[in-house]
């Protein structure tokens, strides 16, 4: 069979006459090159989605009908490509086009050498394209296309040469097309994409914590110890020093009890249950009364 190739040039379109097709996006790939992956949107007379499930892309590679899918992508002289298949004499009378797209991973469209989309007829995959497009993107920053579309034409289909893009990746041209994104892959992909919202930014605020209860100043408390205090006891006790006094408290520490100190007078204060009580400082004054008792004859002149 012999099939003359269109070249195409971007709006313009070519009558279709194949039952089933495959649309081959290809590129060149090297260093610094992003993957590619084709993609396929099934739309209604209003040209959006009927149901998600009229999107074929990686995560979903295959209509539930079965008459879109994804084929595994190959490696040619060419370079690489990536297939959707698609079986337009079997098509709903509700699907009126076929939208074929490219998305970038990683990287804007700029940086994809080579991209085109070939048309073939599936009954004839190894043989000439239909139709050929080479897709270039318009600013550069484009990180999805719409590389070409199949709608209905009467009782045929035609293809057109779109070559639209979208700086938003895949979930932008998605959405556009009436599909419900989970906000959660939207952020992922900003993160991707290198978006306002940082990966390793702060994630989303904790619940209100109440403050620690106020706890009035005082000497920090001694680290644990394996022979210190017990930390969980709920009083602690200080022991007593013997054989020397007290230390003194700082001048700007808060004035605290004292424990007993034996070998030392005490200054006067409460009772410290637990330990002899302080003497009244009067029971050590000499006592003006005091008489020696009478000396032995030892000590008596004669």
């Amino acid at each position: 069979m012999t099939v003359m190739t269109h070249t195409m040039l971007k709006g313009s379109n070519v009558p279709v006459d194949a039952a089933a097709v495959r649309a081959v996006l290809r590129w060149t790939p090297g260093p610094g090159v992003p993957d590619v992956d084709a993609s396929a949107l099934l739309l209604g007379a209003s040209g959006r989605v009927r149901s998600d499930e009229d999107f074929v892309f990686y995560n979903q590679p295959r209509h539930p009908s079965g008459l879109v899918r994804r084929l595994p992508k190959r490696s040619v002289p060419e370079g690489l490509t990536d297939t959707v298949e698609a079986d337009l004499g079997a098509l709903d009378a509700s699907v009126d086009q076929v939208v074929i797209a490219a998305s970038s991973d990683g990287a804007a469209f700029e940086q994809v050498p080579d991209l085109r989309i070939l048309l073939f007829d599936a009954a004839f995959a190894e043989g000439e394209p239909l139709a050929v497009f080479d897709v270039r993107p318009e600013t550069g920053e484009e990180t999805a296309i719409i590389c070409g579309e199949l709608y209905r034409r009467g009782e045929g289909w035609k293809f057109r040469a779109v070559g639209q893009g979208y700086p938003t990746g895949l979930i932008g041209l998605a959405t556009a097309f009436g599909i419900s994104v989970d906000e959660s892959e939207a952020a992922d992909q900003d993160r991707a994409a290198g978006g306002a919202q940082d990966p390793a930014g702060p994630g989303p605020l904790p619940a209100a914590v109440p403050p620690p209860p106020s706890v009035p100043p005082g000497p920090a408390p001694a680290p644990a110890t394996g022979t210190g205090p017990d930390s969980q006891a709920t009083v602690q006790h200080q022991q007593p020093s013997y054989g020397y006094p007290p230390p003194v408290a700082h001048p700007a520490a808060p004035a605290a009890a004292h424990q007993p100190a034996y070998g030392f007078p005490q200054p006067a204060e409460p009772p410290a249950y637990g330990y002899p009580q302080p003497a009244a400082a009067a029971a050590h004054a000499p006592d003006p009364h005091f008489v020696l008792p009478p000396q032995g004859p030892q000590f008596v002149r004669s």
